[in-house]
């Protein structure tokens, strides 16, 4: 596990390469087993590769989501906050499994958060995507993640950059 949280970086460039259906199944898999609060287990997933989807996930929010024109697969991770007042978390939770799933079988991603964020000046981000994508009126988008070969290269951050003053024992100090 700290293998792949050494080496996950975020890519928004990915190659035109479609994802393999047995890598597509893991991946669907790993979504399913996300762990969440009481396994309530409030979140939905739409796996989106049409590339007219694609696109307009793209425009979803004012900036930081352009990468998806290039990615093969979108995972949208919506939940149901009726059935969870920890919507949020639990989908956190399962937009990092994903990720990490991915980086295992030589994909990379990288996380387009939409909750929160405007897609225009009257609609908001995940409106725009529940609407487009279908989800019923209550679903909430929490965010979306971009899968695919990675088309760039990012090296590990070294374990000098990280913040170790973050790391407290006990207390706050």
């Amino acid at each position: 596990m700290i293998d792949l949280l050494r080496q996950r970086r975020s890519i928004r460039k990915f190659k035109p390469q479609p994802i393999e259906d047995e890598k597509i199944a893991q991946l669907s898999e790993a979504l399913l087993r996300a762990p969440t609060s009481k396994n309530q287990q409030p979140c939905e997933f739409v796996l989106v590769d049409d590339v007219d989807i694609l696109t307009q996930l793209a425009s979803a929010k004012k900036q930081g989501a352009a990468f998806f024109t290039s990615a093969p697969l979108a995972v949208v991770i919506a939940a149901n906050p009726e059935v969870s007042d920890v919507w949020v978390e639990d989908s956190a939770i399962a937009a990092l499994v994903v990720q990490l799933a991915a980086e295992e079988l030589g994909l990379k991603s990288c996380w387009s958060q939409l909750r929160l964020r405007a897609h225009d000046d009257y609609t908001r981000a995940s409106d725009f995507v529940r609407q487009l994508i279908g989800l019923p009126v209550g679903m909430e988008v929490a965010m979306v993640v971009a899968i695919g070969y990675p088309a760039e290269e990012k090296s590990a951050h070294p374990r000098q950059s990280l913040h170790d003053e973050k790391i407290h024992h006990n207390q706050f100090s």
